[in-house]
C-alpha cells in the first residue's frame, strides 16, 4: 500500500490512511506482545502502536528494543484516539531504525538545572523546553511583524560601539586592533539618527551587559527590539508600547495556546492584558510602595509561603518513601522526580521567606530618589492585572540621553513598563532630551567624553525634534508569557554570569 511522508501536526488530514513519519524515540513502554512508542518529529509527539502478528514479525524485537533519542522512519495507518498524545496515534506497519541512540544523558529520571543547562543542546529535545522555545519564536516574528506592518523602517545598528550608552559599569570591553571598543549595550543612539531619515525605525538584535548579577531577571547577552520615533512625546512612545505589547499577547494567545497549556500558564491572566494600561509616576509608585497595600502583601506572602513549605515537607517524605519501598519501577521513578521539584519549589520558598522581611524593610523605608529595585517592581506589579507603565523618575538615576521634564528638573521624561503577576520591567524607555545645550550640559555632569559624542551631538546641530523610543527585552517578556520562574529557559544559549557552556 502506499504511504505518504508527513508530520504529526497534518496526521488529522491523514485518518485512515497509511503514513510515514520521521522523528525520534521520546519514550517507550510496552509488555508481551504489545510497544507503545511516543515519537516526536519537531511538530509535536505522536504515539506509535507496534502489536505483534506475521505484518511486524521482522521488526518488533528491534521496536522493543529501541533506546531514547534513537531516530527512526515508522509507518502505520493514522487513527484518530482522545486518549493519545495530540488526539491520533499510528497503528505500525513497518519501523525502520535511522540511528540507535545510546545512553543518552537527559532521562525520564530527574535531574538538576546545572546538569540540564550543561547538556543544554540536547534538552532542547524535552518537551517543556520545546513548548517554551515555540513561543519565544512566535514572540519574535509578532515583533518583526508589528513594527514592519506599520511601517517602521529596520536599521541594522552595530555591536562594536566605541562608548558606553547605559552607563560604563556594565561594558564588555573588546580589543579591536589595539583601540578598546565595547559590545553594545543598546542600538538606541544610532537609531535616533536613523529615525531623523525615516521618521519611524527599529533595529533588533543581540545586546551585552556585563551585570554582575545572578538574579533569574539577568542574563549578560540578550536580546532586544528598540523602536525610534521623530516628532514623538513620551506619552506618544508609551501608547506604542501598549499596542506593541497586546499585539505580541494576543498572537500568542491565537497561535500557542496549546503551549501555553501545556507550560501551566493561566490564560485568564494573560487574556486580561488590554489596552489601557495603568500609568503612575514614581512619586506614586514611591507612594505604594510605603503605604498598607504593599505591607499587606508581603505578610500574606509570608504566612502563605511559610504554610506551603510545611505541606512540601510532609509531601517529601511521602514521595521518599515512595521512591524508596517495593512498588513498581515507573511508580518509584515518578515519586524520584515530583520529590525533586517539591525540594525545588521548597528551596526557592525558603529563600523568599528569608527574604521577605528585608523586602518589607526597603518598601517601607523607600526614600525618594532611590531606583525601583527587582521587589519594588515585583511589589508594583503584582498589585495590578495588566502591565503599569512608571514615569517621571528622577533623572539621576536614568541614563544621561533622557528629555528633562520642563515643568521639574528634577525628574526625566521617561517609563518603565511593568509586567503584572511580579515579573517586572520588560521595557523601558523615554523621551531623548533634545536641545543642545541641556544634553551637553548633563553629559557634562556625568563626566562623559564629549569628544566621543560629537557625532551624536550633531543630531541636535541640525534639525533637532522631539523624539522618543524604548528597547523591549524579549526573553523577560517570554518568561512572563510562559509564567517562567527564571529567564535562562527563554533563550537557547542562556549566558550568565559564570555559565558560557555550551
Amino acid at each position: 500500500m502506499a504511504t505518504t511522508k508527513t508530520t504529526v501536526d497534518r496526521l488529522r488530514a491523514f485518518v485512515g490512511q497509511s503514513v510515514t513519519l520521521e522523528g525520534w524515540v521520546y519514550k517507550t513502554r510496552g509488555s508481551g506482545k504489545i510497544v507503545f512508542l511516543i515519537v516526536r518529529d519537531g511538530t509535536g509527539l505522536c504515539q506509535c502502536v507496534v502489536e505483534k502478528n506475521d505484518e511486524t514479525a521482522s521488526f518488533f524485537e528491534t521496536a522493543k528494543k529501541l533506546s531514547q533519542e534513537s531516530s527512526l522512519e515508522v509507518t502505520g495507518d493514522v487513527l484518530a484516539d482522545e486518549r493519545s498524545v495530540g488526539g491520533f496515534e499510528l497503528k505500525v506497519s513497518h519501523v525502520r531504525v535511522v540511528q540507535s541512540a545510546a545512553d543518552y544523558p537527559i532521562t525520564p529520571k530527574p535531574h538538576g538545572i546545572d546538569f540540564l543547562m550543561k547538556h543544554r543542546h540536547l534538552w532542547f529535545r524535552s518537551h517543556r523546553q520545546w513548548h517554551i522555545l515555540r513561543v519565544r519564536a512566535t514572540v519574535v516574528d509578532q515583533i518583526r511583524r508589528f513594527f514592519n506592518d506599520d511601517g517602521y523602517v529596520l536599521i541594522d545598528t552595530p555591536i562594536f560601539a566605541p562608548a558606553a550608552c547605559e552607563g560604563s559599569q556594565t561594558l564588555f570591553q573588546v580589543d579591536y586592533f589595539g583601540d578598546p571598543v565595547y559590545l553594545a549595550q543598546t542600538g538606541q543612539l544610532y537609531l535616533e539618527a536613523a529615525c531623523m531619515s525615516h521618521r519611524k525605525v527599529y533595529c533588533f538584535g543581540p545586546t551585552f551587559r556585563a551585570e554582575k548579577s545572578k538574579t533569574r531577571r539577568h542574563l549578560t547577552e540578550f536580546w532586544m527590539v528598540e523602536p525610534e520615533i521623530a516628532y514623538a512625546s513620551l506619552s506618544d512612545v508609551i501608547d506604542v508600547s501598549e499596542a506593541f505589547i497586546c499585539s505580541i499577547v494576543e498572537r500568542v494567545l491565537r497561535d500557542n495556546k496549546d503551549d501555553l497549556v501545556a507550560l501551566g500558564r493561566n490564560l485568564d491572566e494573560l487574556c486580561a492584558v488590554q489596552k489601557p494600561f495603568v500609568r503612575m509616576t514614581y512619586s506614586e509608585a514611591a507612594d505604594i510602595l510605603r503605604g498598607p497595600k504593599a505591607k499587606e502583601l508581603l505578610e500574606r506572602d509570608l504566612e502563605e509561603k511559610t504554610a506551603r513549605i510545611g505541606e512540601l515537607d510532609a509531601k517529601i517524605d511521602e514521595l521518599d518513601a515512595t521512591a524508596k519501598g517495593g512498588g513498581k519501577q515507573w511508580q518509584k521513578d515518578k515519586a524520584s522526580a515530583e520529590a525533586i521539584d517539591c525540594r525545588e519549589e521548597r528551596s526557592e520558598l525558603e529563600e523568599q521567606v528569608r527574604n521577605i522581611p528585608h523586602h518589607l524593610e526597603l518598601a517601607a523605608n523607600f526614600e525618594w530618589g532611590s531606583d525601583l529595585g527587582g521587589s519594588d517592581e515585583t511589589i508594583i506589579s503584582r498589585l495590578h492585572d495588566r502591565p503599569v507603565a512608571v514615569t517621571h523618575y528622577p533623572k539621576a538615576v536614568k541614563a544621561f540621553y533622557m528629555r528633562e521634564d520642563r515643568n521639574d528638573d528634577r525628574l526625566a521624561e521617561c517609563f518603565d513598563l511593568l509586567a503584572p503577576q511580579g515579573f517586572g520591567e520588560i521595557i523601558g524607555g523615554s523621551a531623548r532630551e533634545e536641545d543642545l545645550d541641556r544634553l551637553v550640559a548633563r553629559m557634562k555632569h556625568e563626566n562623559l567624553p564629549i569628544e566621543d559624542y560629537e557625532w551624536y551631538l550633531d543630531l541636535r546641530r541640525y534639525g533637532s525634534v522631539p523624539h522618543g523610543g524604548f528597547g523591549l527585552g524579549v526573553e523577560r517578556t517570554v518568561a512572563w508569557i510562559c509564567g517562567l520562574k527564571h529567564i535562562r529557559e527563554t533563550i537557547p544559549y542562556a549566558r550568565m554570569m559564570g555559565k558560557f557552556y555550551p
